[in-house]
């Protein structure tokens, strides 16, 4: 007779062990999204206060307002995608038409157009390449699409927004228009490049951003570079203010 006897606790410990682990990838998978949920509304808030401190800043041709908040929306995408970018300044622009805005729905287009073909695009690149080199080239191809985006749409809406004929808004397109979307896609980029690094160690410290990853790391942020951030800057908000009339 055999005394072989089948374990019978092998397959309920396998279980329960199982059990354990999806429970456990459960709740970091919750942890996680209520940290990204956390992250993006704070962004949305922030790029919310950029924009009212826009308002400051001076108009072109009386109807052009430069908008810093798109620095904000692009560090929360080069962070969480370009997807996380487009949500960031859909809401905002959504707040903003029923709170200061003046310009109405069209001015929700506008701005939702502008910022997702800037902050998505660099966003799109830097995912790809998540380098100081993807970064710096998604910045200037996204200012690059904000440009020719924004000539076909001011082309199209601006006749019907600021009641001009066609003919006038044409003749804009390279001397008013072009420079403009040019000038703020610079602006961004040099405040992106200078705010990204203490923004985002920040943000992890508080545990509230992904964690870099090394293969990723793309070098450090020197002072070189920070250096070039800052002439950058000085020289996108000289030409702002030469665009505004102002010197």
């Amino acid at each position: 007779m055999s005394n072989y006897e089948p374990n019978v606790t092998t397959a309920p410990a396998d279980d329960y062990a199982a059990g354990t682990a999806a429970e456990l990838r459960m709740q970091r998978e919750s942890q996680s999204t209520v940290k990204t949920v956390t992250s993006l509304a704070m962004l949305t808030a922030l790029t919310y206060v950029a924009m009212i401190l826009s308002k400051m800043l001076p108009q072109v041709s009386g109807f052009l307002q430069m908008d810093v908040k798109d620095t904000v929306v692009c560090i929360g995408g080069f962070l969480f995608g370009p997807l996380s970018a487009a949500i960031i300044s859909i809401v905002v622009a959504l707040v903003e038409m029923f709170t200061v805005s003046d310009t109405g729905i069209i001015g929700l287009i506008m701005n939702v157009l502008a910022t997702c073909a800037f902050c998505c695009t660099a966003s799109f690149v830097y995912k790809k390449l998540r380098t100081r080199k993807g970064a710096v080239l998604g910045l200037l191809l996204g200012t690059v699409v904000l440009t020719m985006v924004m000539l076909l749409w001011n082309y199209l809406i601006t006749p019907i927004y600021m009641h001009m004929d066609r003919s006038v808004v044409a003749a804009m397109l390279p001397t008013v228009f072009l420079p403009f979307n040019l000038v703020k896609g610079g602006l961004n980029t040099a405040l992106i490049l200078i705010l990204y690094k203490p923004v985002v160690t920040a943000l992890r410290k508080a545990r509230l951003a992904p964690e870099r990853e090394s293969a990723q790391s793309g070098g450090r942020f020197d002072a070189g570079f920070l250096l070039f951030s800052f002439a950058l800057l000085v020289t996108f908000a000289v030409l702002v203010l030469m665009l505004a009339g102002k010197i």
